[in-house]
């Protein structure tokens, strides 16, 4: 064959034109807990946060705020490490933040993203509007709650926008080996459901929100028990997405993608 007989001559193969590596949508939910990072066509990664017990110092994050960026830069970056294929540079990045998030807070998840991840784009997300889209709520007026290890959100969205929204600094792992660990919690996630549906603006969006009933997301929704309670003390339904705890960096994920894609088709 012609292929081998040049192989024999020791002529080398015309070198192939180098592909840009395929650009990387990322989403990244920050716990007090957990920290997860979505990455497209490589999956979700995620690993528990250094605690106070274990550190001996405040957690990586504390009640939805960045307290350590050292650690976090560290765990991060430990993350994108196990990834089964590397991001190339320049991703598209979305990240989660608490409702109520300040300038101050912002700035410090704004300065680890980018020192980590070096993204041609940064954006941020509310985590309750994240959560509803991974968990592929349907359109129209939704009623959310998401219930993590210190901080406890809900939200009216309309028209995928967040027109209403409560949080509380109390969380599952606040009252972790009581005897009612869950009291707590629900009672914050009912109290919040009360304070928007007062809402002065909206309403007639918070009362349709109500009247479907709570999506509720998070570690809180994991707890069978938690849910069903919550649905009780409330007087709402209460209906859960397929991994709960997830929601939110996969809908991160879905947002940074639809992003990729929108940058992609402009001209």
């Amino acid at each position: 064959m012609l292929t081998e007989s040049i192989e024999h001559a020791g002529m080398a193969r015309p070198a192939q034109p180098a592909m840009p590596p395929e650009p990387a949508a990322v989403g990244v939910d920050l716990g007090s807990a957990h920290t997860r990072v979505w990455a497209s066509g490589r999956g979700t990664v995620h690993a528990a946060n250094p605690t106070p017990a274990a550190a001996q110092r405040p957690g990586a994050v504390v009640r939805g705020r960045i307290a350590d960026p050292e650690a976090m830069r560290t765990l991060l970056s430990g993350l994108l490490y196990g990834q089964r294929r590397p991001l190339p540079p320049g991703v598209v990045l979305v990240a989660c933040r608490p409702v109520g998030t300040d300038a101050r807070a912002e700035m410090a998840l704004r300065d680890v993203m980018m020192t980590v991840f070096e993204p041609a784009r940064l954006m941020f997300i509310d985590t309750v509007r994240a959560a509803a889209i991974g968990a592929g709520a349907a359109p129209g007026p939704l009623l959310i709650a998401d219930v993590g290890a210190h901080v406890t959100e809900v939200a009216v969205l309309s028209g995928g926008l967040v027109v209403a929204a409560q949080r509380r600094n109390v969380g599952l792992h606040d009252h972790a080996g009581g005897l009612d660990a869950d009291a707590a919690v629900v009672a914050a996630v009912t109290d919040l459901i009360g304070h928007v549906r007062r809402h002065s603006r909206h309403r007639q969006a918070i009362a349709a929100a109500v009247r479907g009933g709570l999506l509720l997301v998070g570690g809180g929704a994991t707890r069978p028990r938690l849910a069903a309670r919550t649905a009780c003390d409330a007087g709402v339904p209460v209906r859960r997405p397929a991994a709960p705890h997830l929601a939110a960096v996969r809908g991160a994920g879905l947002a940074a993608l639809a992003a990729l894609r929108r940058g992609a088709m402009r001209p």
